[in-house]
Order: C-alpha cells, then sequence, then structure tokens
C-alpha cells in the first residue's frame, strides 16, 4: 500500500471528527445562548461513533469536553459519560440496531440512562440541586404530587434528556441521509498495512477456532488488567499526593490562624481576663476579634485560648460554635489521653508542632501558638482546631472527581491501543494464519492460488510482522516451485518407470510369438474394470484412485514368469502335453519371485506389490481350482481378481495356434457363465457392466 493511498484513509476520517466537534460545540453554544435545560452537545459523537467508529467517537466526546472545560471546567468532569455515549452508538450501529424498531428506542433508552442517569447523579454531587427557569414549573409540579426536592429535579433531569437525545439522535439521522450509503465506508477510521479485508473476512478472523485464548482476547485481557493496575496505583499515588497536601494546607492554614488569634490577645492582661471577664473592655473586644476571626475563616473548627496549668486547661476564650456551646471563662478542662505526651511542653510554654487527634471533640488537627507577656513569658496558648472529617470529604470529592476524568482518557488509551493491535497485530497475522489452513497441494492450480493469495495480502506493517509475512511468503513461493520440480521429475521418473515395464513385458511377450498387444490390452482392461468398480461402489475401501493406478501400471508385468518357461514350451504350435502345462503353469509363482527380487531393491515402489499380486494370483480362480495356491474368494488379491478377467477375456478374443478367436459376445457371455466360479462375480459384473469401453479399446487394438 502506497503512502498515497494510507494519508487517503485517515483524510476523510479526520474530516468527519471536525464536524463532529463543530456540531457538540455549536449545540452547546446554541442551547446556552437560548437558555434552555438541554444541552445538544453529543449529537458530533453520535455522528462520529456510527461513520468513523470507537476511536474518533471516543476522541470527539473528549475533546469536545476538554474545549468547553475553558469556558465551564465542570464539564471535564462529564468526558467519562460522553465517552460512554460514542461506545455505546458504535456497538450498537456495529450490530445494525438501527434497523430494528425495538433495538432503536432500546438505543435511546441507553443514551438516557448515560446522559440523564449517570449525569444527574453526578451534577447532583458536583453542583448540588439547581433550579432555574427552565425545570422550575416541572418540579414545583411533582412536588405538588408528593415528591421531594431532589428526586422532582431528578425525573426533569431525565425528562429533560429524554427530549435531548430524541432530537439528537433523529437530527444525526437526517444527516446520514445526506451521505450517500457507498461512501460511507470510507469515513471509518482504518489504517490498513495490508490489502484491505471486508467486514465478512474480518468476523471470520475474529471468530476462529483457537486451543486457547485468541490473540484479540489476549490483548483485551493484557490491557484491562494493565490499565486497572495503573489506574489504581496512579489513582492511589494521587490520592496520598493529595492527603498529605492537604495536611500541609490545613496545617499552614491552622497555624496561620493560631498566630493571628495569639497577636490579639494581650499577654500582659490574661490574669485579669480571669479575674474579670466581661467586666473588662479589653476581654469584650479580644472575645469579638476572635469570633470574627473564626466566622471568617469556614475551615477553621474552634478557635479558644488556654492556660495550660498542671490541674488542666484553664479556659480565657472560647469562641462560640454552631452545634457546640462555647465553655465559660476559667473553666478548667481536664487534659485528654492523647494530650499528656505534650503536656511537658506545654507546662514549659514551648512551642509545640501541629498534632493531629481523635477524642471526644472529634477528629482534629490542632496548632497551638504561645502568647507571650511583655517580659517575653508565656502565659497562655491561642488554640485553633480544624475538623478532619472535612478533610476526608475533601479526599472522597478528590476521588470521584479523578476517577470521572481518568475513565474517560483511560478509555480512550484502551480503544486506541486495541486499534492499533487490531491492524498491526490481530489482522495481519490473523490474514496469515487463514490462507495458511486453506492451503492445498492436490494440483498445480490449487498451489499457485496459495502464492497468489498469501501474495495479494500485501502487509506494510514494517515491523517483524511484516518480516515474518515475507519469509513465509518466500518459503511458500519456493516451496510451491520444489513442489512443482520435484512433481515434474515424479512424472518423468513415472514415465520412464512405466516405460521400462513396459519394455521389459515386451521382452518377454516377444518370446511368445502369438500374444501381440496382450500386455497393452490388458492393462486398458484392467484399468476399465478398476474405475467401473469404483463408480459402483464395489470393494469401496480399496478401489481407490492410487489402488487403480498400481494395477494399471503393474498389469504389463503379469506374465513376466514367462521368461523362465522355454521357448520349446511356450511357443509350441499346438496344444500342450499335461507335463508341458504344467511347466507353463510355474511361470505364475516365477514372476512372483522375479518381482519379489525387484522390491527387495525398490521398497518404496507401491505398484510393485500389486505387480508380485498379478503375477501371482492371476491364474488363481474365486472357486479354488486355480493355480499355483489354489487361493478361493477374497484369499485372492483384488488386483489379481481383476487381472484374471481381463486376461482371459484377451485370451478369448484372440487368435491362439490351437484356437480361433472368439467373437466378442461369446467371450462376454463366458465371463458372464463363470462369473462366481473362475472369476469375482462382482469384478465380472463391472467388466460386464462396461462392455462399451472394452469392447472400443478392443476395436482400437484391432485397427492398428
Amino acid at each position: 500500500m502506497d503512502k498515497k493511498k494510507e494519508r487517503r484513509q485517515l483524510v476523510l476520517p479526520f474530516l468527519i471528527c471536525i464536524i463532529g466537534l463543530v456540531l457538540n460545540i455549536g449545540g452547546r453554544l446554541m442551547t446556552s445562548t437560548m437558555d434552555i435545560p438541554i444541552y445538544f452537545d453529543t449529537g458530533g459523537t453520535i455522528l462520529v461513533s456510527v461513520l468513523g467508529g470507537i476511536v474518533p467517537g471516543i476522541a470527539v466526546a473528549l475533546i469536545t469536553n476538554v474545549l468547553i472545560y475553558f469556558t465551564n471546567p465542570v464539564s471535564i468532569f462529564y468526558g467519562s459519560l460522553n465517552v460512554m455515549i460514542a461506545i455505546a452508538t458504535a456497538f450498537a450501529y456495529r450490530y445494525n440496531w438501527q434497523k430494528s424498531i425495538k433495538k432503536s428506542i432500546l438505543y435511546l433508552l441507553i443514551l438516557v440512562a448515560i446522559g440523564g442517569g449517570l449525569g444527574g447523579i453526578l451534577t447532583m454531587y458536583l453542583t448540588g440541586v439547581q433550579v432555574d427557569s427552565g425545570n422550575q414549573a416541572i418540579i414545583a409540579f411533582l412536588e405538588n404530587l408528593g415528591m421531594s426536592k431532589s428526586l422532582a429535579w431528578y425525573i426533569s433531569v431525565l425528562m429533560f434528556e429524554l427530549f435531548d437525545k430524541f432530537f439528537t439522535v433523529l437530527f444525526v439521522g437526517i444527516l446520514l441521509q445526506l451521505f450517500p450509503k457507498q461512501i460511507w465506508k470510507k469515513f471509518k477510521f482504518m489504517l490498513w498495512l495490508q490489502e484491505p479485508l471486508s467486514e465478512e473476512e474480518i468476523e471470520d478472523i475474529y471468530e476462529q477456532n483457537n486451543r486457547g485464548l485468541s490473540l484479540n482476547k489476549k490483548f483485551y485481557t493484557v490491557l484491562i488488567v494493565f490499565s486497572l493496575t495503573t489506574a489504581s496505583i496512579c489513582t492511589t499515588v494521587c490520592l496520598v499526593l493529595f492527603k498529605n497536601y492537604s495536611i500541609e494546607q490545613h496545617t499552614y492554614l491552622a497555624e496561620g490562624v493560631a498566630k493571628l488569634a495569639a497577636s490579639v490577645v494581650d499577654g500582659d492582661s490574661v490574669d485579669m481576663y480571669l479575674s474579670e471577664g466581661d467586666d473588662f473592655d479589653s476581654y469584650r473586644e479580644t472575645s469579638q476579634l476572635l469570633y470574627d476571626m473564626h466566622k471568617n475563616t469556614p475551615d477553621v473548627e474552634f478557635v479558644y485560648v488556654y492556660k495550660i496549668m498542671s490541674d488542666g486547661c484553664h479556659v480565657v476564650f472560647d469562641v462560640e460554635t454552631e452545634g457546640v456551646k462555647a465553655d465559660r471563662l476559667g473553666d478548667v478542662i481536664a487534659f485528654d489521653s492523647t494530650f499528656m505526651e505534650y503536656l511537658p511542653d506545654l507546662l514549659n510554654g514551648k512551642r509545640i508542632e501541629p498534632m493531629i487527634s481523635d477524642d471526644s471533640y472529634g477528629w482534629l488537627l490542632t496548632a497551638y501558638e504561645p502568647v507571650y507577656d511583655s517580659s517575653g513569658e508565656c502565659v497562655c496558648y491561642a488554640v485553633v482546631d480544624i475538623a478532619m472529617e472535612e478533610l476526608t470529604n475533601y479526599q472522597i470529592d478528590f476521588l470521584l472527581k479523578t476517577v470521572c476524568v481518568f475513565i474517560s482518557f483511560l478509555l480512550f488509551v484502551f480503544a486506541v491501543v486495541m486499534w492499533f493491535a487490531k491492524y498491526h497485530v490481530i489482522i495481519p497475522i490473523n490474514a496469515i494464519t487463514n490462507v495458511a489452513d486453506q492451503f492445498g497441494y492436490q494440483d498445480e492450480f490449487t498451489r499457485k492460488k496459495n502464492v497468489k493469495s498469501l501474495s495479494k495480502l500485501d502487509i506494510q506493517t514494517g515491523d517483524e510482522i511484516e518480516r515474518l509475512y515475507r519469509a513465509f511468503l518466500k518459503s511458500t513461493e519456493e516451496s510451491t516451485r520444489f513442489f512443482e520440480e520435484s512433481k515434474k521429475r515424479q512424472e518423468k521418473m513415472t514415465k520412464m518407470q512405466s516405460s521400462l515395464i513396459m519394455v521389459l513385458a515386451d521382452m518377454v511377450e516377444s518370446r511368445d510369438e502369438e500374444t501381440g498387444d496382450h500386455v497393452r490390452k490388458t492393462a486398458a482392461y484392467v484399468g476399465i474394470i478398476g474405475h467401473k468398480m469404483q463408480e459402483l461402489g464395489y470393494y469401496k475401501e480399496q478401489m481407490t484412485d492410487n489402488f487403480i493406478d498400481n494395477c494399471v501400471q503393474s498389469a504389463p508385468l503379469h506374465d513376466i514368469g514367462k521368461i523362465a518357461i522355454p521357448d520349446a514350451i511356450l511357443n509350441k504350435p499346438g496344444r500342450l502335453t499335461e507335463e508341458e502345462f504344467e511347466v507353463m503353469k510355474t511361470h505364475a509363482e516365477e514372476g512372483r519371485l522375479v518381482i519379489e527380487k525387484a522390491i527387495a531393491t525398490m521398497p518404496d515402489a507401491d505398484y510393485l506389490e500389486e505387480a508380485k499380486n498379478l503375477a501371482g494370483g492371476h491364474h488363481e480362480k474365486w472357486n479354488g481350482t486355480g493355480y499355483p495356491k489354489g487361493l478361493a474368494g477374497e484369499d485372492i488379491p483384488l488386483s489379481a481378481r481383476i487381472m484374471a478377467v481381463a486376461d482371459v477375456f484377451d485370451a478369448l478374443v484372440s487368435e491362439r495356434c490351437y484356437k480361433p478367436p472368439f467373437d466378442y459376445d461369446k467371450a462376454f457371455s463366458i465371463i458372464e457363465e463363470d462369473a462366481g466360479s473362475h472369476f469375482d462375480p462382482l469384478v465380472a459384473d463391472a467388466f460386464l457392466k462396461a462392455r462399451e469401453e472394452v469392447l472400443q479399446v478392443a476395436e482400437d487394438f484391432a485397427d492398428r
């Protein structure tokens, strides 16, 4: 695939992403300008997910929320919801939900559940229940029906979301009609690094049966485990860092407020405060300052001033706090157990580090700031408490917001990695595997088809997979070429063997002055009988193409044993005597022995096994009265039973010194009569049913 074609694969998907962003941002601006309680900011996401696929859909969803973030920072937390909408749309379109009314309704409800259901919960958490001019009437109506304000608001969100998603989907459907369906696939975000495959071929790749997990599932499994592990670690680290940072900030705040509180307390007047209290003007002024200080720092839970003495903490000031009654001036507070380790330093007026305690007043971060008199002696401590429960709330808030943002980017990374793996690893490897699974070597056309199919893939990943593909292609081409050359050599050797067999058979037959083309005709008859038996289903397991070829190839050697018969007997003009016939009968066993010796020198020549059976058994009879061993029935080799019919028929229709040739009808009738006695009845039946082919061979040789 050339670079120009590769770039063309990206232009239209990039263009549709730009259109999608314009639709999302434009829809959001339009609805915010019109001040209606819907957003209409997912139309572009849905359009891109349909045309471009899951990766562009997620990208448009994320970028949309990132761009809106600059005008509305809260929108960044809704990115995960828009990503889910992109995934749901890509899934629904892939499985053609749009072609079914029920599934289309289900798809719409899924969008509402994501945008309104999850979105409503997220909004309630982030900003709380918000009543405005757009939803005020609906909320009021639902509240009049007895619903709580929160539930009424949530239902109104779902109602507006249904309205939003219905018109968004309808709008996208109209837009899609503007794109001719034949160019829809051109917007698909695919980066083929090989010859593109059809959707059916891709489905076949993913549906292959494997002994274990498929490559695709392994990628998913590893990526999910890695992503969750990474997300957990990153979230934990962020949470710990946030917690430490929050503690530092709260400590800094507590110390700052404590120092400020200490600065407004007159150390020289502490004893006067304890003795006169509210009657002392300076005491009232200081109390007001401490109260204002507490009021203006909402994170501070308590502000008070204690004089630490051996009998306990003597209250100098205690700012009134909502829900907690302030201690009275001069009250003595007993030391808490968590306080004891700091007591020596506090009794000596030393500065101590802020501490975190969990006692009867709750989980608090406490900062102590010494208050000095004019002589530099510590007379009391200004104390500030910050409730740590708030820190926990901050952590939970931080965690949820982090997860919301993290999920959207995690899903995007997941989709990109799987897309990359799909086109760079999974499809190329599976494409090679599928082609290899379909390899066949039965004929030249199939072998060339193997190479063509593999070459057509044209994998160009530029990495080890491409190297593997090139090596496999080269190996296949060389194997095919070697196979063709070997086949040609084998065919040449087979022809040479056949020629040598025929020459040898001719040499043997040339000693018999009356046999003529006997070996050629009987070989042809054997082939005719074999194919007819195969056609009729006789001896189905034995009657293979290879068996028939071996029989035909070895048929010319059936009388090779005649080489051991003296010429005087072999060419005697007239009938043989009983003694001479006994000598003639030995040619069958002699032939078997000759071929056995040949087998010893060529053990891999399968046809010689059948040649041995033919030579040694073609004079055996079905009823057991033949020679040389008197075998009967199926104990006689099948090739010999076939040869018996061919040999006798040719002898009947050929002229001999002791008889004239029989006509064909007479010869066929003799074969029919002797079926079941001399001949295997099934072999004889096949021969008789192949009468036309047999006569054609006989006539062809007669014309010579």
